[in-house]
């Protein structure tokens, strides 16, 4: 008989600790696979995701390397399909930068210049948005929109500094100012040291003759 009484009043601690705490021991089990039920529905979320934009940047690639009006309006809706549904993918800033090239490579330039100024602007990635400016620039050196450009280099990232003062002494050259070009490649050459690609610069110093 002690014995079940020993055992009856177990189980009315049990009990008495269930009406006390169950509730919250129930709650706590809930938010925990909740948890765990929704962190793996979001990395399957974010691969499913990614794989969408792997293949939209694909697609950009392969139309990049066809021609014809077809082709050029396949880059364009393959750049504005990553660029609204899939901002913050790797893909998108790459792909972008894909689209701008093979654009102004048709001689688009109004579209390649939308392209990287949405980068500019947009980039998830920092460390593309130098290059855009980098290409921007360029690009409105060729439309002759020289103040934009330098607009576009006026800060220069140390691991861009060269190719930054280079590209200034394009655009400035362009505009007439002989002395301010010299300038700018000197700069450039520095930043440069013994990468062969001072030597480009230097030609262009060389050609200004005793300017």
């Amino acid at each position: 008989m002690a014995y079940d009484l020993e055992e009856q009043e177990k189980l009315d601690a049990l009990r008495a600790w269930w009406d006390r705490y169950g509730t919250l021991c129930a709650v706590l089990v809930f938010v925990i696979v909740a948890g765990i039920v929704g962190w793996r529905g979001w990395q399957w979320y974010q691969g499913h995701t990614a794989s969408q934009a792997m293949g939209y940047f694909e697609a950009l690639e392969g139309a990049a390397g066809q021609q014809g009006d077809d082709a050029v309006a396949r880059i364009k809706a393959a750049s504005n399909t990553l660029r609204s549904d899939f901002t913050k993918s790797g893909y998108t800033p790459r792909g972008v930068l894909v689209a701008a090239q093979a654009l102004q490579a048709r001689n688009d330039l109004d579209g390649a210049r939308e392209q990287l100024e949405w980068l500019v602007n947009n980039s998830a990635d920092p460390a593309l948005v130098p290059v855009a400016r980098l290409r921007l620039a360029g690009l409105l050196l060729e439309q002759k929109q020289y103040d934009q450009a330098l607009a576009q280099i006026a800060d220069a990232p140390p691991a861009f500094a060269g190719l930054y003062a280079d590209r200034r002494g394009d655009i400035l050259l362009a505009q007439g100012k002989t002395a301010e070009a010299k300038t700018a490649w000197e700069a450039a050459l520095k930043a440069f040291g013994s990468d062969p690609v001072a030597q480009i610069v230097q030609l262009k110093i060389d050609a200004l003759g005793g300017a």
